[in-house]
């Protein structure tokens, strides 16, 4: 048996099934540069040139905005996938209510224990 979906909610599902695809590219995206932003070496320039602040308050200066430009980096970052990840939490209820579940970026009816039929939301024939 094929699972169907609501031909009324047809707009909805497509809309929500967008925002998601786009959500999770998005996450995908800012976890990536959340990894970079972590993997930046501006900081040891910081701790380098903190060595020289004891002599020098343009040095002690030059230090800070150093760790200040890392550390905004790094939580730049991360509050851009922490608010795709809500979105993406968000919209996983939403499906979750009208009986689907994603598996990655492929929509499932909640039941479909095997994921034997994934489900094409922009496919007229799904809907009844």
């Amino acid at each position: 048996m094929e699972p169907h979906l609501s031909l009324a909610e047809k707009f909805d599902i497509q809309q929500n099934y967008r925002r998601y695809v786009r959500l999770r590219e998005r996450l995908e995206q800012t976890l990536e540069q959340y990894k970079d932003a972590r993997a930046s070496r501006v900081w040891i320039a910081g701790i380098v040139t903190l060595l020289f602040a004891l002599a020098s308050d343009f040095f002690l200066g030059t230090a800070a905005g150093l760790f200040g430009v890392y550390f905004y980096g790094v939580i730049r970052q991360w509050m851009r996938s922490n608010e795709a990840k809500e979105g993406i939490e968000q919209l996983d209820r939403w499906f979750h209510r009208k009986g689907l579940r994603f598996e990655g970026r492929i929509l499932y009816a909640r039941n479909d224990q095997m994921l034997e039929h994934p489900l094409d939301p922009f496919d007229d024939g799904c809907y009844r």
